[in-house]
C-alpha cells in the first residue's frame, strides 16, 4: 500500500525542456520543486531567469521561489514524488529510441524510496511504462511496483509556441498501477491545472491516448498535403478549397505545410512499431508518415520548376528561406523538415541565405548562412517562406516581392500572404 500524502509531496520533475520546465513552474506553486536536467549550461540559464526555449518569461522564472533548478543528481533524494519528462526520439531506421527513458529511469532508481510515485509524460507506446520503465526502477531500487512504490502516467499535451493553450488551461490525462496511486497522481495534477484533470482507467489506455493525438494530426496533414498535389495538378488553389469546405460544421481544419518537429513528426512511428509488434500491419500510419516525410523534396521539385520557367536553374541560383524552425513562433529547430530542403540545395551548389528571427544560434554550418534582416535592397532568384512566424506575416508582401524577377518565385508553403496569388502555396 502506498501510504504517502500527496499534501506532503516533494516533487521532482526529470528533464527541463519544453514539457518538464513549464510543467515544474506550475507544481512549484503548489508543492516544493526540484527540477533537474542533465545541461549544465540549461541550469544556469534558469537560474539567471532565462528560458531558451522561449516557453516561461522570465518574470515568471524570477518569482519562481519554490523550485530549485540542479544538475545534481543527489538533490533528488529530497524528492518523494518523481515525473519523468525526457524526450523519446527515434533510431535511424524509425524506431523508439528508449535510451534516454532507460537513463531516467536508473537515475530516478537509485533514490527511490518506500511510498515514492514515479509518474511518466514522455510520449510512448502503450506498454513501455509496466513493461519497460517499471522493471529498471525495481532493479536499481529493490523494490517493488504498486507494493513498495506507486507507478504513473499522465502524457503531456504541451503545444510549443502557442501562448493561448498553456498547461494550465489543457486537460491533464492521468493513470495510475492501481486505483489508490491513480488517485493519488490525479489529485496531485488536479491541484495545479485550472482545466482539470481526466483519469484514464489504466496506464495503458492513457499511454495509448497520447500516442494516437498525435498520429491522427499527422494522418489528416498528410490528407491535406496529398489534396494540396492534387489541387497543383488542377491549377486550383488549395486554400480556397479549404476554406469552401470549411463552411461544414464537422469539416476538420487541417492544413497543408512541412511535418516535423517531434510530437508529429516522430510520435507516430512509436505507434506503427507496437503495431508491428503485435502482428498488425500499420498502413494508414506509415502512408501518412510517407507523405509527410516526402514534402520537402515536393517543394524542391516545385522550386526546380518555378526557376526554370525563368530561364534559371539551381545551380548558382541566389535563394532566401524565411524559416527554419519546426513550427511557427516556436525556437525549437530539432527536426525541421527545412533542413532537408536546405541540405538539397546546398549539395545542387545553390547560393543560400537564411533568415529567421525566432531560431536561436544555429550550428556552424549554417550560422554562415544566416542573415539578421532582410536586405531590401538585395536581389534573389527565388525565396522560400517555409514557416508562419508572426514576423514574417508584418512584412508587407509587395516589399518583398522587390527582391525577385517575379512574385512567381516566392513559394509560400505556409500561406502567410493569402492575397497574394501569385505566390506558390501549398
Amino acid at each position: 500500500m502506498i501510504t504517502a500524502s500527496v499534501s506532503n509531496f516533494v516533487v521532482g520533475v526529470i528533464g527541463l525542456g519544453y514539457v518538464g520546465l513549464p510543467l515544474a513552474i506550475a507544481i512549484q506553486k503548489k508543492y516544493i520543486t526540484i527540477g533537474f536536467d542533465i545541461d549544465s549550461n540549461r541550469i544556469e540559464e534558469l537560474d539567471n531567469g532565462y528560458d531558451r526555449t522561449g516557453e516561461i518569461l522570465s518574470s515568471e522564472l524570477l518569482i519562481a521561489n519554490n523550485i530549485e533548478f540542479t544538475d545534481e543528481s543527489s538533490v533528488l533524494a529530497r524528492c518523494n514524488f518523481y515525473i519523468v519528462t525526457v524526450p523519446t526520439p527515434i533510431l535511424s531506421n524509425n524506431d523508439p529510441d528508449l535510451g534516454p527513458l532507460e537513463a531516467a529511469c536508473s537515475l530516478v532508481g537509485n533514490y527511490l524510496n518506500q511510498n515514492d510515485i514515479v509518474v511518466f509524460e514522455s510520449t510512448v507506446y502503450p506498454g513501455v511504462t509496466e513493461d519497460f520503465c517499471a522493471p529498471i526502477l525495481e532493479k536499481v531500487s529493490g523494490l517493488r511496483k504498486s507494493q513498495d512504490f506507486g507507478l504513473g502516467y499522465s502524457p503531456e499535451r504541451i503545444n510549443p509556441g502557442d501562448r493561448t493553450h498553456d498547461i494550465s488551461s489543457i486537460i491533464k490525462i492521468t493513470s495510475g498501477c492501481c486505483k489508490e496511486v491513480a488517485d493519488k497522481v490525479d489529485r496531485l495534477y488536479g491541484s495545479v491545472i485550472d482545466a482539470g484533470t481526466h483519469k484514464a482507467s489504466s496506464i495503458k489506455v492513457a499511454e495509448t491516448a497520447k500516442v494516437i493525438e498525435n498520429t491522427q494530426r499527422d494522418v489528416n496533414i498528410a490528407l491535406m498535403n496529398e489534396v494540396s498535389l492534387v489541387c497543383d495538378r488542377l491549377g486550383i488553389d488549395t486554400h480556397e478549397v479549404l476554406e469552401a469546405s470549411g463552411t461544414k460544421w464537422n469539416f476538420l481544419n487541417f492544413r497543408p505545410g512541412l511535418v516535423g518537429g517531434h510530437c508529429i513528426g516522430v510520435d507516430p512511428y512509436y505507434l506503427s512499431f507496437l503495431a508491428r509488434s503485435i502482428g498488425i500491419n500499420p498502413r494508414m500510419i506509415d502512408v501518412g508518415r510517407e507523405i509527410n516525410d516526402s514534402m520537402s523534396f515536393y517543394v524542391l521539385s516545385k522550386l526546380s520548376d518555378r526557376l526554370t520557367d525563368h530561364s534559371l536553374g539551381l545551380s548558382g541560383a541566389s535563394i532566401l528561406i524565411m524559416g527554419v524552425t519546426f513550427k511557427e513562433n516556436c525556437p525549437d529547430t530539432r527536426n525541421s523538415k527545412v533542413f532537408d530542403i536546405i541540405e538539397e540545395l546546398l549539395v545542387s551548389n545553390v547560393n543560400l541565405t537564411l533568415y529567421d528571427p525566432v531560431a536561436p544560434v544555429l550550428s556552424k554550418e549554417y550560422e554562415n548562412l544566416r542573415t539578421e534582416s532582410i536586405q531590401f535592397n538585395a536581389r534573389y532568384d527565388a525565396i522560400l517562406i517555409c514557416v508562419a512566424h508572426d514576423a514574417f506575416k508584418k512584412i508587407n508582401p509587395n516589399q518583398l516581392a522587390t527582391l525577385v524577377a517575379s512574385k512567381r518565385l516566392i513559394l509560400d508553403l505556409k500561406a502567410c500572404y493569402r492575397e497574394e496569388t501569385e505566390f506558390f502555396r501549398l
